[in-house]
């Protein structure tokens, strides 16, 4: 059993293009402490959240150790155990500290990469209906590619962490 508090609202991060990595004009939300778990498996928790609210195509690992980016999908990682410091938004973005429970929601081509992660880190991914996820290597060829894609990616219909109504809606214009 998971447990989300409703009353949550994620904290913003918007970061500029730096030229390799495009980033996105719509800010980085990340909710901490959005999910407390019962007991029982908080991947599934997760999994059951992100599925209820709209989004899916899930997997179930880390993140990666090198920049990369999402030039044709929104991404939503849900921390089921563990903690991590990713650094978010490329080499001139923020490193923040995400943990169990915590909900980061990626816009299309936002940069992330782990720089330390606890034995036990794991989180769940999961995307909004629509094109599939493709990882993407900071290049100066993919950043023009993606600076073509980027704008074509459909706005997701529901919050990942709260549905139709979820602060997502309002912040991501």
């Amino acid at each position: 059993m998971s447990v989300v508090d409703d009353d949550i609202q994620p904290l913003t991060f918007s970061f500029e293009d730096d030229g390799l990595i495009p980033n996105n004009p719509m800010p980085l939300l990340i909710y901490k402490s959005a999910v407390t778990f019962g007991n029982g498996q908080p991947e599934e928790a997760i999994e059951r959240l992100f599925g209820a609210n709209g989004w899916g195509d899930m997997w179930r690992n880390g993140i990666f150790d090198y920049p990369h980016y999402h030039a044709t999908v929104h991404e939503v990682l849900g921390v089921a155990r563990g903690q991590a410091r990713v650094q978010f938004g490329g080499d001139r973005g923020e490193a923040i500290q995400i943990n169990a429970g915590d909900v980061a929601v990626l816009p299309a081509g936002t940069g992330h990469q782990r720089l330390f992660a606890s034995h036990d880190f794991r989180v769940v991914g999961a995307y909004p209906p629509g094109a599939k996820m493709h990882v993407t290597r900071p290049t100066v060829e993919n950043h023009l590619a993606a600076l073509r894609s980027i704008p074509e990616v459909k706005l997701p219909r529901t919050d990942p962490v709260h549905g139709r109504d979820g602060p997502l809606i309002r912040l991501w214009k």
